[in-house]
């Protein structure tokens, strides 16, 4: 009777323990990032979708309002019985033949990575997605994760109650970039104890855009590790936006421009006068340009938003408009093979940005990076 207790006692710890066991595992993993590709690509409609391969492992299990602009998230769950069936995923919506959906991303001025949203007039979200006070992300697709945040942590929350403790966060082109912020505010949020800190998130974004700033991409990249990606098509003109300026107030504090108009003072006669005209022909257009990206891509942006959302606040933005590549980067390689299929073509603008593309490439990755 004692060893039956004893055997039955030994089953269930390893049948309980089992059913646990991570099953993400940090790295890439070309089958999952394939599999988030096809997960992606159903927020396509007619042909789009019907061509392309359906996802293997898992099953849609939710599918989101359109909110703030023309914005939408699924939830994916892993089949019964499949060995993903104790994984979620929540996929981001990208860009949309609405022009209310391209006003995400021509909303382009940086906000502080720490701050709030006052995105109507009785509902301010908070948000935190760096410590680094110098780290600032895109206006527009910020906007865009307030207004699925509330939806997204009920759903995760969910899961996590019916045993779900394993994450993918993916989304492609515009999903892709707000896949980065969503990442990083989850782990600030398990950071806050506001999420429950043994929910393992990992993150491929595809074909996305640059997030922010470096001080984010300094921060993200010490927070994800080996936990997110972005794949990215060489041929493709998405993840080379939005335009970057760069000024000297882009720089850390310690730097050698920071005394460099006193040291140019010191200089004899003529050559003081020589330093500074060259100076200030190099530094005041990269000032003017930021300040008319932050004008044209910001104030100006603004009254368009306000006009799809109302109630929403302008926030006072951040003066820098230094994107940059974020987080650890899956190249794929656009060769003369591609080019016979995929030619550029100057009026097809998303030849290469699109699904397909991405799958044909991904597909020729070895197994592992």
């Amino acid at each position: 009777m004692k060893k039956t207790i004893y055997l039955t006692a030994f089953l269930s710890i390893l049948i309980f323990g089992s059913s646990y066991a991570q099953l993400l595992k940090p790295g890439f993993n070309k089958a999952e990032c394939i599999e988030m590709l096809k997960i992606s690509s159903r927020f396509g409609e007619g042909d789009y979708v019907k061509t392309f391969p359906e996802p293997v492992h898992y099953k849609m299990d939710y599918r989101s309002p359109v909110t703030g602009l023309d914005n939408r998230w699924d939830l994916w769950v892993g089949k019964p019985n499949d060995t993903l069936s104790s994984t979620a995923v929540i996929s981001l919506r990208g860009t949309t033949q609405n022009t209310v959906s391209w006003l995400a991303n021509f909303y382009a001025a940086m906000i502080p990575a720490t701050g709030e949203l006052q995105i109507s007039k009785t509902d301010t979200f908070k948000y935190q997605l760096a410590a680094n006070p110098k780290a600032a992300v895109h206006t527009g697709w910020m906007i865009s994760l307030a207004f699925m945040s509330k939806g997204i942590l009920h759903k995760i929350d969910s899961c996590y109650k019916q045993g779900i403790k394993e994450v993918i966060i993916t989304g492609h082109s515009q999903g892709g970039a707000i896949a980065y912020l969503l990442t990083a505010y989850l782990y600030n949020l398990q950071q806050q104890n506001q999420v429950p800190a043994d929910i393992r998130f990992k993150t491929y974004c595809t074909a996305a855009p640059k997030p922010g700033n470096l001080f984010f991409a300094y921060d993200y990249e010490a927070t994800t590790r080996n936990w997110a990606y972005n794949m990215v098509n060489s041929a493709d003109w998405v993840p080379e936006t939005p335009m970057s300026v760069q000024t000297l107030n882009d720089f850390n504090a310690t730097n050698p421009f920071t005394n460099v108009k006193a040291t140019i003072s010191k200089m004899p006669f003529p050559k003081n006068l020589a330093m500074r005209y060259a100076f200030n022909r190099l530094d005041k257009p990269t000032r003017r340009a930021q300040r008319n990206y932050q004008k044209y891509l910001g104030t100006f942006t603004s009254k368009m938003v306000k006009e799809q959302i109302p109630g929403y606040t302008p926030p006072k933005y951040f003066d820098s408009s230094n994107y940059v590549r974020t987080g650890n980067m899956v190249l794929l390689l656009a060769d003369e093979d591609y080019y016979k299929v995929y030619p550029d073509n100057p009026s097809t603008s998303f030849v290469h940005h699109l699904h397909p593309p991405y799958l044909r490439l991904a597909e020729k990755l070895p197994d592992s990076l």
